[in-house]
């Protein structure tokens, strides 16, 4: 991994106001339609507080609630410089230590809460 390199994995919670309405788990894109932000919110601060107290792992959660294809890998989307991903966040991935988890993250995708591992 590059010096200026960081690693995350992320939980996507996609909603009405993304750019794209379909997703591996939703490929139609109805339940992502659906979903008002709020509600996105809601549900990802659930799962956050779950994985912070320790009754989840993360991994597990993203594998199974993602609306990223990175979910396949329990959310790892491996090594990224600036530059790569959408500036909110990189920003929030650059601002962790590793092993730290984000607070919610809003981007066009819809909402993450981001681990960095590297």
């Amino acid at each position: 991994m590059a010096t200026n390199q960081v690693r995350a994995s992320h939980i996507l919670i996609k909603h009405q106001g993304s750019r794209r309405k379909a997703s591996w788990k939703d490929p139609e894109g109805r339940v992502i339609s659906n979903t008002t932000k709020e509600s996105a919110v809601a549900q990802l601060s659930t799962l956050r507080e779950d994985i912070v107290t320790g009754k989840a792992k993360f991994k597990d959660i993203a594998s199974r609630y993602s609306d990223c294809s990175s979910a396949k890998h329990g959310g790892d989307l491996g090594p990224f410089g600036r530059g790569q991903m959408q500036k909110p966040f990189e920003e929030a991935t650059y601002a962790l230590k590793v092993g730290e988890i984000s607070e919610i993250v809003d981007t066009e995708s819809g909402v993450h809460i981001i681990m960095r591992t590297g």
